[in-house]
């Protein structure tokens, strides 16, 4: 007998056997990165830390912040939060946007946040059990120990502090843990990423606003803001930026998202891009057709003028025959994809901006969806410690950075200038008249 048919008799004989039969394929163990056991088991230790999220303008317009009326301990399927979905999502902190319209301005901006923490400050008086109020990354870590939600706060928009740095210092002495330059609109320091440039930039009056956040150690946060703001805030800063709810510009075009060359920047400065769910940030084609539905809205209310009525049938149409397309998890994943690319996995968070987005991404509808976006991480090959940096331990690092900061700038007197003496205009960024 020939060697080799020896061989494949004795080959045969062990596969009847079943000595040689086909090894089945392993599942992965349960609590592998990439499953939903390993996304419970990287969430337990290291809890979400969320930057932005509009409960409280959304119970505000809902119930007037009437926690009886709209109470947030039941599910509330109306809202894109409330207890069950966090517990769910595995929320261990959050910033809470004190977030007002761009078109309140002066006294009215400003009382609109103060109502909007006082809001804040309710919730976590009616809900002991499972929120707690939190201003430095220890007291958000003793928090999520004891199994409540560290409940922080981000002002949303310079226009909330009226150009003046000691509301600004209020706002932080009752608890605003960081602001955002802009919101839609530029301020007289600060130019948006969604209006007219004016300054190229911040003024001298916004670096000094800058400087005022180090020395309180309040987080300077570029979500809203023009590239050349972002650009000239990380220049002055001397502790680590936020994007409390942005995106990248390369995978998403929009102004909204942050271009490359400030994700270098960011890196440079230890900060850190929290990355949205909003779906216009997040794909392109989700993009492309908000800016095909604005056209169209503007050309039908030309058509229609006073007529709200055949204005909103016209629109309702436009959209049934024009379906949004939808954005996805999977394009979240990119984002995060690109930001570790550039920026590097140190300089990632999660921003989501739940019940602040009129629309949503496919599998990230609310605050109970955090761990499938972890466990898609996990099967990109992010490892734990990958994830626990992007789902809290990066933006803790960040707190603790602008808190260092703050430290070695304590002997430094609080900021006495005001913007008509710096820049030369008043609170509404307009020229100071003569002086006679």
């Amino acid at each position: 007998m020939h060697a080799f048919l020896h061989v494949r008799l004795v080959v045969a004989s062990l596969v009847v056997s079943g000595a040689l039969a086909p090894v089945a394929a392993q599942p992965a163990p349960p609590t592998a990165p990439g499953t939903a056991g390993g996304a419970a088991a990287v969430l337990t230790t290291s809890p979400i830390i969320d930057g932005h999220n509009d409960l409280p303008w959304e119970m505000r317009q809902r119930a007037r912040y009437d926690f009886d009326r709209i109470d947030i301990a039941a599910p509330q399927p109306q809202l894109m939060t409330d207890l069950p979905r966090l517990r769910q999502g595995h929320v261990g902190g959050q910033f809470w946007s004190v977030y007002v319209p761009a078109e309140l301005q002066g006294d009215a901006a400003v009382s609109a946040t103060l109502e909007q923490i006082d809001a804040v400050h309710e919730m976590v008086r009616r809900y002991p059990d499972r929120f707690v109020l939190a201003r430095t990354a220890d007291d958000v870590e003793r928090a999520m120990a004891t199994g409540k939600i560290a409940s922080m706060m981000g002002v949303e928009g310079g226009h909330s502090i009226d150009s003046s740095i000691a509301t600004l210092r209020m706002l932080h002495r009752l608890g605003a843990g960081y602001m955002t330059l802009t919101h839609s609109r530029n301020v007289p320091w600060a130019d948006s990423t969604s209006d007219d440039p004016k300054l190229g930039g911040i003024s001298a009056f916004g670096e000094e606003v800058v400087r005022e956040m180090n020395r309180l150690g309040m987080l300077v946060d570029l979500s809203h803001t023009s590239p050349e703001t972002m650009a000239d805030a990380i220049r002055v800063s001397r502790a680590p930026v936020i994007f409390s709810h942005s995106n990248a510009r390369a995978v998403c075009d929009v102004p909204r998202n942050v271009p490359d060359a400030i994700l270098r920047q960011v890196a440079g400065n230890g900060g850190i891009v929290m990355v949205t769910f909003v779906p216009g940030f997040v794909s392109q084609d989700a993009a492309n057709y908000s800016r095909r539905a604005q056209a169209q809205s503007q050309l039908l209310q030309s058509q229609f003028g006073a007529d709200k009525a055949g204005l909103d049938a016209a629109l309702k149409a436009w959209r049934t025959t024009n379906p949004e397309p939808r954005a996805t998890l999977a394009q979240v994943a990119d984002h995060i994809d690109h930001i570790r690319k550039v920026a590097g996995i140190d300089h990632i968070g999660l921003g989501g901006d739940f019940d602040g987005i009129t629309s949503v991404v496919q599998g990230l509808e609310h605050v109970g969806t955090y761990p499938a976006l972890i466990a898609e991480l996990g099967r990109r090959g992010y490892s734990s410690d990958d994830l626990a940096k992007i789902s809290g331990r990066n933006i803790l690092r960040v707190m603790r950075g602008a808190e260092a900061t703050a430290a070695t700038l304590r002997s430094t007197a609080p900021s006495l200038k005001t913007i008509e003496d710096v820049d030369h205009v008043t609170r509404r960024g307009q020229p100071l008249p003569p002086v006679r």
